[in-house]
């Protein structure tokens, strides 16, 4: 009999590890970055990557999110989850970002904020608000297929952080917030009507709160009908030292009651706020927000909530004052079932005849740029930077990612086929300072350097260190990145042994977004046959210590 409970340990043991070996294998998940614990636990941030302001709905068993996206297009990513934990990047709702004229030329810290995502019969909608035009929205059927081009809702300069409520009564309302630099006021929610399509809001605005007095910059608002009562949940205090603030009234039109449902408290979790909450398919409640950690960007965290008298209370209260704390590991939420952990991508081996869903552009994006292969890589095109550009912060074609981890180790094989002196291509940390690793032809031959620029935002120059010859028109970049975003530089040319260039740079973050990790390809002035730089594959592994 103790033979046969140790065959059956065994086998046990064997069929796990071989399904854990067929999820490694499939790559679903990071390298460097999974929340779910593997023991029914997960740790926070559940994102260690800049998703901004993020929103959550459940439809059935399956659960969306769409985040912020600023100037980085593709716009609007659209992510899916079945437990909450393990997010999947399946699209984007925004291919090129209106207006077009606008937006084909970088536009720090403009475009997509704060947007919100709701089902409403068999629909998917997104609305958005550009602080400089108005608010957007844009719908599909399908999330992972082609969403409607924007339409512009409701014109107007200082719009934000628009929520729609489709009634019961089939009345439809939009509550927002004012960005001050924009509208000339903030600190304020209004509610107004639309119709019945939600493509029309009404100029019928109403006041529900002026939170001058003790919810200085409340914003962000998510609106919600529970229980007989009209919740908004909104941020307050500013996005690195403010707390989650829940409004609720029996009339739409208020008055509203308010109180703190979650602070930052003694915990290392600042904000803590803005996001959304959701409800399982087995009644439990969750709320998503995001903490700002500068150069990482705002990673999202997800919390337990409960229900005391009618309000929310966000996190551990283990003060039992009835405002919550965040959590940094806890059980995972219980939705009927276990499923395998998947993460947004990072690595790319460039295989498919399309580009991965991890790189944006830092502006629409031109067909000349550079096209995705089928012969397993990933073609760019040295172009000319803008003639406005006094550094990389205004020129358009960087391609780019999120920074997957607070520590990670990124290594790119790339082949440059410059035709002309002065073609430059590189591996760049990009944000408000930047540093990259250069590999530019001068003479006919190939040299190697560090190249760093601090208040790039402030048009200042670049500052280059020695540079190295290359033997060979193949080699691989690397860049280490350790806690505090402070990134190290190497080269090899066997991809074996790596050698140390530069100095130590410190990533900042850009405008309202955090900084990023890619490529450029540029070159001085303008010719008919431009060289240009395959990218084989770019690998994230963790730092061996």
């Amino acid at each position: 009999m103790r033979f046969f409970k140790i065959i059956i340990i065994i086998l046990i043991f064997s069929t796990n590890q071989l399904v854990l070996g067929q999820i490694e294998n499939d790559n679903n998940y990071s390298n460097v970055w999974v929340a779910d614990n593997g023991d029914g636990t997960y740790k926070n941030p559940i994102l260690h990557a800049d998703y901004s302001d993020p929103d959550v709905i459940r439809v059935g068993d399956d659960y969306y999110m769409t985040a912020s996206s600023f100037n980085c297009v593709p716009g609007l990513p659209i992510l899916h989850s079945k437990d909450m934990i393990n997010w999947e990047l399946i699209n984007y709702a925004l291919k090129k970002q209106p207006p077009f004229d606008v937006f084909d030329k970088p536009q720090h810290g403009n475009g997509v904020w704060a947007p919100c995502i709701r089902f409403h019969k068999n629909e998917f909608y997104i609305y958005y608000p550009d602080p400089d035009y108005g608010i957007y929205m844009v719908k599909a059927k399908d999330p992972k297929g082609i969403w409607s081009e924007p339409i512009l809702v409701k014109a107007g300069k200082g719009l934000i952080d628009p929520t729609p409520l489709w009634d019961d009564d089939g009345k439809v309302y939009l509550v927002y917030a004012f960005a001050g630099s924009r509208a000339g006021i903030k600190s304020l929610l209004v509610v107004c009507t639309m119709n019945e399509e939600g493509t029309i809001v009404n100029n019928d605005e109403v006041l529900l709160i002026d939170g001058h007095i003790d919810e200085p910059t409340i914003e962000g608002p998510k609106f919600y009908k529970y229980n007989g009562y009209y919740y908004i949940f909104a941020p307050a205090g500013g996005v690195s030292t403010g707390w989650q603030t829940v409004l609720r009234s029996k009339n739409i039109y208020g008055p509203y009651e308010k109180k703190k449902v979650m602070e930052q408290g003694k915990t290392d979790i600042n904000g803590p706020h803005q996001g959304a909450w959701v409800q399982t398919q087995t009644g439990e409640d969750w709320f998503f927000h995001f903490q700002d950690k500068g150069a990482y960007g705002r990673i999202v965290h997800l919390q337990p909530m409960k229900w005391v008298n009618y309000w929310p209370v966000i996190g551990n209260d283990d003060d039992g004052n009835g405002i919550g704390e965040p959590v940094v590991n806890y059980k995972k939420p219980n939705v009927g079932k276990i499923f395998p952990i998947v993460t947004p991508p990072d690595s790319d081996e460039f295989n498919e005849p399309k580009l991965g869903l991890q790189w944006q552009w830092h502006a629409n994006s031109q067909v000349y740029w550079g096209f995705p292969t089928n012969m397993g890589h990933y073609i760019m095109y040295c172009r000319s930077m803008p003639d406005e550009a006094d550094n990389l912060y205004d020129v358009p074609n960087l391609l780019l990612q999120k920074f997957p981890s607070e520590e990670f180790k990124a290594t790119a094989k790339m082949t440059f086929n410059a035709r002309f002196d002065k073609e430059q291509t590189g591996l760049l940390i990009m944000g408000l300072d930047y540093s990259y690793l250069r590999v530019k032809q001068r003479e006919g031959k190939l040299y190697l350097s560090q190249v760093i620029c601090k208040n790039a935002d402030k048009n200042k120059g670049e500052v280059e260190s020695d540079s190295v010859q290359l033997k060979s028109n193949t080699f691989y970049l690397q860049v280490k990145v350790k806690a505090g975003a402070i990134c190290d530089f190497l080269y090899s040319e066997d991809g074996e042994k790596f050698n140390a260039i530069g100095n130590s740079f410190t990533a900042r973050e850009g405008k309202w977004i955090g900084a990023k990790i890619g490529f450029l390809a540029l070159r001085e002035g303008k010719i008919n046959d431009a060289g240009n730089v395959d990218i084989d594959w770019f690998r994230f592994n963790k730092i061996n210590k």
